[in-house]
């Protein structure tokens, strides 16, 4: 299923505007949205909006739920330090996020690789009891 989802604004570099992998539960609520629309044309973008009314909903939703109000920038940010966390490789972290190259992606989350040189060692232990 192809969803094109449009935020007005320009965009940075050509590798801002990409296709992005979903994972299954949320292309099955983007299905059960798009059930309910009507005169719904798959080939359209399906959800128009603007960076104000994300910053506004945000907003709305962080003061109902008494937490600190965060940025839409700060999302994609929990994005990338979840990927990282998960062990995805930086390049294809650099990729999704529609960074130009992968020095930026490196620079601006350099600081959440340290604590994987002891993920490291420690597989590199289990390698060595396994051929022992």
């Amino acid at each position: 299923m192809k969803v094109f989802i449009k935020i007005e604004q320009s965009i940075k570099t050509p590798k801002s505007k990409r296709n992005i992998t979903l994972p299954d539960f949320l292309i099955e609520i983007v299905k059960d949205y798009t059930e309910n629309l009507i005169d719904y044309n798959p080939d359209e973008r399906l959800i128009q909006i603007s960076r104000l009314y994300i910053r506004t909903a945000m907003e709305r939703g962080c003061k109902a739920s008494y937490t600190k109000i965060i940025r839409v920038q700060d999302l994609r940010h929990s994005h990338a330090s979840l990927l990282i966390e998960e062990g995805f490789s930086p390049i294809l972290i650099s990729e999704r996020l529609g960074h130009e190259n992968i020095e930026i992606t490196l620079h601006t989350y350099s600081h959440l690789y340290p604590n994987k040189h002891s993920e490291v060692a420690e597989k590199l232990q289990d390698i060595a009891k396994i051929n022992a």
